[in-house]
């Protein structure tokens, strides 16, 4: 009779039925995004940033994502999402769907944020709009300051098809001799020089008016062409699979093998994907199918600019009124109160911020600059991902590197898109005496850490950063992320092991506070999920809140269900993709999934599980996501101070209270904005943090209350 009833209630959670498809959990992302750029309450020039922002991220989704399902197909996987969808039916949907996104992306662009830019006295004018003497100012432009760097190049028997970077923005031509006797059509292409600016200015007494630098140059360029006429011409875009591929086992120097891959992958990888004006003839778009060697499905045909996130450069007009407000990131009073050491506030005591709310500067910048220069540090130790250009925290280490401080840095030189930064820099760390570890084979070192060690009344005192988000100055102003400062011996001890573990030969076992992935974060989190429903119970029931980026790892979401189907409720706030189905009756129907999207990027990672009523909080470096967990290098460590927990329950508090800016996850994968009910103000998390953030500035507190 057990059997039985156990067979009667058994489900197999490894059903396609239950999850969603990462591929697609992306593309509702990037509608969430363009929702952005239509909601008005954004400055209209933040607007455009968030319609440019869709494009680089469609940019890295057809040059990653769609790729890699192509590259399956080549190799003949027959291996099936976890939804249940081939790679061909996969890339099906993923056309089904964008089509429709970039129709409403042209439409926002056009219709609305064009419009009301002309409203503000910003105007991208077409040729035809001109004065003659605003045409011949720009045709002495183009003679003096574009047609020298311009190579026109011919497609014929001679001449195969060029092999042009990838993203460039590029100008096909269709040519005759103007007699009419000869039929035969003449091709040439043009790839627009990225040393040009992509809007030329023109002077007019009112207003900034801007002319875009492919019709400046279709225009004119029967300069480029004498003797023949320009029957037709046409901007067009290639997106490339991007993904660098490294033999780590056979690479002799890792740092010229990335370098050269980097090389390879913008002109000589594979196209994905054809974007062409919405006017070009079918039989151009045909000969560049034919030499890209693309399906019809590949080729996207826009009425807009190509190349949008270009227009990210219009951040630059100086119109207060048309930007976000600035605002002034709070300074944590014990690390700006004069004569006192960082480090002295930090044996007291340990710390969150909470970018960009709390000053990176003051913070972070402080922690890594007061070392540099404190005759009692003896060593900094850092992990580098993405730390941007002219990055602050790189001359930092430089500079302790030179003042005689043991600076290690182990810098990820396969940080996607930012291999050539961190080429760079980490050369001149290098030279100025700095050691610099590169990646562990076969993973990426994703985890945020720097560690001092300082020498005070004869002994070694070691004093720690942690963070979920890149030592980057430029993304602090940007993402939001929390950082935690501590002096605990037993996170010392870890973060010393951890170092041998990134930059040498170690086994290390005994991990006090660290969980590390892949060496254990995946099985205790787990762990920490089976945990929370074997101690629920009606009278004490279980609870867990999950503040990440995405969530796509397969047994983690079995975990969950599970929990679910025990009671537990789940809270998740998953920014991007989400595979798991929350709703579904005696499935997952205790768990709500939610994503917020806003001025600032939600990037913080924070974790909190009840444990039968004694509340375990955590921040981490990783998502859920099998790449996380299992490919990459990930920290993931307790919080235990009781008020420091308490800042963190109160920051989750406040973004699920958000009933504006929230959008709620349905069982079929789409996402709905949450609005007010009847009797409920309107809650914008992010707007409520930074009025706080005013207000504890103009107090000189940090303290968040709802």
């Amino acid at each position: 009779m057990t059997n039985k009833k156990a067979e009667k209630n058994y489900i197999d959670l490894t059903s396609p039925l239950y999850y969603l498809n990462r591929e697609l959990s992306l593309i509702e992302f990037q509608k969430r995004v363009l929702a952005e750029a239509e909601d008005q309450r954004h400055p209209i020039i933040e607007r455009l940033k968030f319609i440019s922002i869709l494009s680089s991220n469609l940019d890295e989704f057809f040059m990653i994502r769609v790729a890699g399902l192509k590259s399956q197909i080549a190799a003949g996987v027959s291996e099936l999402s976890v939804d249940g969808m081939t790679p061909q039916e996969q890339l099906h949907e993923i056309r089904k769907r964008l089509v429709p996104l970039f129709e409403k992306q042209e439409h926002i662009f056009y219709d609305d944020i064009i419009e009301k830019l002309q409203e503000e006295n910003i105007f991208i004018h077409y040729m035809e709009q001109l004065t003659n003497e605003e045409i011949a100012f720009l045709n002495k432009y183009f003679v003096d300051c574009v047609m020298p760097v311009l190579t026109p190049l011919s497609l014929d028997p001679a001449h195969p098809f060029p092999r042009l970077i990838n993203r460039s923005l590029n100008i096909a031509f269709m040519l005759s001799d103007g007699s009419g006797k000869n039929t035969d059509k003449k091709i040439a292409f043009l790839q627009v020089p990225s040393v040009l600016p992509r809007f030329v200015k023109l002077e007019r007494p009112k207003g900034i008016n801007l002319v875009l630098i492919e019709q400046l140059i279709k225009t004119f360029a029967g300069l480029l062409f004498p003797g023949l006429e320009i029957e037709v011409s046409n901007t067009f875009r290639i997106t490339r699979d991007a993904d660098v591929e490294i033999a780590e086992d056979e690479a002799e120097d890792l740092l010229q093998e990335i370098a050269e891959q980097i090389k390879h992958r913008k002109r000589e990888r594979a196209a994905v994907r054809l974007e062409v004006s919405s006017n070009m003839p079918d039989y151009l778009t045909k000969v560049l199918m034919k030499s890209l060697e693309l399906e019809p499905d590949d080729v996207y045909m826009l009425n807009r600019p190509l190349n949008l996130p270009d227009f990210m450069g219009l951040l630059k007009i100086d119109k207060r009124n048309l930007k976000d407000i600035p605002f002034q990131s709070r300074s944590i009073p014990e690390f700006t109160t004069n004569g006192i050491s960082i480090f002295d506030a930090i044996k007291k005591k340990d710390f969150l911020v909470h970018h960009p709310f709390d000053s990176f500067s003051n913070s972070v910048l402080k922690f890594l600059n007061e070392a540099s220069t404190d005759p009692s540090v003896l060593a900094i130790k850092i992990t580098l991902y993405r730390t941007g250009i002219n990055s602050p925290i790189v001359e930092a280490l430089k500079k302790a590197a030179e003042n005689g401080k043991d600076v290690t840095a182990f810098v990820e030189l396969k940080a996607r898109f930012d291999e050539e930064n961190n080429i760079i820099w980490a050369k001149e760390l290098e030279h100025c005496g700095a050691h610099v570890v590169y990646g562990i084979m076969g993973l990426k070192t994703h985890c945020k850490i720097a560690v001092i060690v300082r020498k005070e009344a004869n002994k070694l005192k070691t004093y720690i950063h942690l963070s979920t988000g890149n030592y980057n100055y430029q993304t602090s102003k940007l993402y939001t992320d929390v950082g935690f400062f501590t002096s605990n011996e037993e996170f010392g001890t870890d973060a010393m092991h951890f170092f041998n573990y990134l930059t040498g030969y170690s086994y290390h076992k005994d991990w006090k506070q660290f969980l590390i992935a892949p060496i254990n974060l995946r099985r205790i989190l787990i762990e920490f999920i089976n945990r929370e429903a074997e101690l629920h119970t009606s009278e004490n029931p279980g609870l867990i809140i999950v503040k990440m980026n995405s969530l796509a790892h397969d047994e983690i979401i079995q975990a969950l269900y599970k929990a679910s189907r025990k009671g537990v409720r789940i809270k998740l706030l998953v920014r991007g993709v989400c595979c798991l189905r929350p709703g579904i009756p005696d499935i997952s129907d205790t768990i709500e999934v939610r994503s917020i999207l806003g001025r600032f990027l939600e990037h913080s990672r924070i974790f909190y599980f009840r444990c039968g009523g004694k509340d375990e909080y955590y921040l981490s470096s990783a998502d859920w996501m099998s790449r996380n967990l299992q490919k990459r290098v990930e920290l993931m460590f307790p919080i235990h101070d009781t008020a420091l927990q308490k800042q963190l329950k109160e920051l989750l508090d406040i973004y699920w209270k958000d009933n504006t800016k929230s959008w709620e996850l349905h069982s079929d994968g789409s996402y709905h904005l949450r609005k007010p009910s009847h009797n409920q103000e309107p809650f914008i998390a992010q707007e409520y943090l930074l009025e706080e953030t005013k207000r504890a500035s103009k107090k000189g507190k940090r303290k968040v209350k709802l």
